[in-house]
């Protein structure tokens, strides 16, 4: 065992002391520095404006698309109305995207983007995605009610439709059996679909979804469970991600998970009901409910 004199000891004691203040002290510097970087511009312009600019899409029914008077509506868009009203301001939407919402953020078109977008680690370098993600996506197929698709294994040795390059052909292909036939694009898939060159169309769920939607496949289908999920993220400009509007964000999902209001919306709008928000609202139910 090895021992320590009276003046070893009070040296020692002295050391961690000032140990412990310097980081301390260090701690507290960061703390001030992150708290200086906060300017919080959008969040004092929106507020000072009495309106919030909120991206949304415009083509991607029923998350967010025109209704016949040209207005945007949809899941998304009562969402963004939802925040509005949180931060007592008027509502203007915008339509993006998904190849320039982020650009629209970045350059300051919009204040907020609630706009279908997966989280992911490259967009998160270039907007603030904040958590806990408010929905997410996955594998799913669509095919004709009459096939009667009931379990990821009818796939086995069958003709499936795929877009080229999607990473759901690789996963229909090695873990279900599935014959996947790609095409170019979505609507050749589709077509060939409806040819009935394949059984079903592999492909991301909220896509599929929207296109049930639709009104043109009323004789088909989502038969099965999503695999894969990644979640969505909505995103505030990235040097507001850690100050006053990420952190108001994070509470509006938080509420929107906790208190069902996203499941509301999924049945307003005639979306499959989702585990993911099923999951989330158990995740972050009060412990002391009855």
């Amino acid at each position: 065992m090895i021992k320590f004199d009276a003046r070893e000891n009070y040296m020692l004691k002295k050391s961690l002391k000032l140990g412990i203040a310097a980081g301390v002290a260090l701690a507290t510097a960061a703390t001030a520095a992150a708290a200086a970087q906060c300017s919080n511009d959008t969040w004092k312009k929106v507020m000072s404006a009495g309106k919030l600019v909120v991206g949304v899409k415009a083509d991607y029914k029923p998350w967010g698309f025109r209704d016949p008077s040209g207005k945007l509506i949809g899941m998304e868009a009562d969402m963004a109305q939802d925040v509005a009203d949180a931060m007592g301001v008027e509502l203007e939407m915008v339509p993006v995207q998904s190849s320039n919402r982020m650009q629209f953020l970045e350059q300051g078109k919009i204040d907020l983007m609630i706009a279908t977008m997966s989280d992911r680690e490259d967009r998160r370098k270039i907007v603030g995605i904040v958590g806990p993600n408010y929905y997410t996506s996955g594998t799913n197929v669509m095919s004709p009610k009459a096939v009667g698709i009931k379990k990821w294994e009818d796939l086995k040795d069958k003709p499936v439709c795929g877009k080229q390059g999607a990473f759901y052909n690789k996963i229909v292909t090695e873990r279900y059996g599935a014959k996947v036939v790609a095409f170019t694009g979505n609507a050749e898939a589709k077509q060939a679909l409806r040819d009935k060159k394949c059984i079903a169309w592999v492909y991301d769920d909220s896509s599929i979804v929207s296109d049930l939607s639709s009104g043109e496949y009323d004789d088909f289908e989502m038969p099965l469970s999503s695999e894969d999920d990644n979640p969505w993220g909505l995103a505030v400009p990235l040097g507001e991600k850690n100050c006053v509007f990420g952190n108001f964000m994070s509470g509006m999902q938080y509420n929107w998970l906790s208190s069902g209001r996203l499941i509301e919306l999924e049945k307003k709008w005639g979306i499959q009901p989702t585990k993911f928000l099923a999951d989330k609202k158990e995740q972050f139910k009060d412990w002391l409910a009855k």
